[in-house]
């Protein structure tokens, strides 16, 4: 064997080995999307079931406030949609987009029903555990974004965004 042989078999084997490093870093960083909204994924669950034990809290004391509870309640449930689809594809910025728009629409109908002033100890222990699931899941969520963050940031670095069309790599979704 020539040395100019041993040259490109050494050139061929570093290349290998970085192409072989760079994809397992990357599905190792798109795995954490997915592990990192386990979470995001259990405090939207906990908080719509909150959400729904105040909705029919609610509903006798609101009578005139029909339409805001319906509101509301159609919101929860487009949220809901949009979470199972997310589950499903945490890394996809489609699913990602549509849970973000379906939290602003929960968040406005949130804001726009006029609760009265909770009487009973159960309605305060309730509205503070919705307060508690929300300042978590908004923890969740930075995580979350972090490791969207790292992943793009992997995706878009030059040599590494070499393979990425090659295996199908693509930008992820913050929420």
């Amino acid at each position: 064997m020539s040395s100019f042989q041993i040259v490109c078999w050494v050139i061929g084997a570093a290349l290998l080995f970085w192409i072989v490093g760079a994809y397992n870093r990357l599905v190792g960083l798109r795995s954490a999307i997915v592990r990192q909204f386990a979470p995001v994924d259990e405090q939207f669950r906990l908080r719509h079931a909150l959400l729904h034990e105040q909705l029919e809290a609610l509903g006798p004391l609101l009578g005139d406030g029909g339409a805001a509870l319906d509101a509301l309640n159609a919101a929860c449930q487009q949220a809901e949609a949009a979470c199972s689809h997310a589950r499903l594809r945490p890394g996809s910025t489609g699913a990602i987009a549509s849970l973000r728009l379906a939290e602003e629409i929960l968040n406005e109908a949130r804001a726009r029903l006029a609760t009265p002033s909770p009487a009973s100890a159960d309605a305060q222990e309730l509205v503070a555990r919705i307060t508690a699931t929300d300042t978590t899941l908004a923890f969740a969520r930075n995580q979350f974004n972090d490791a969207v963050l790292e992943y793009n940031h992997a995706v878009k670095q030059f040599p590494t965004a070499l393979i990425v069309s090659l295996f199908g790599f693509k930008a992820a979704g913050t929420l």
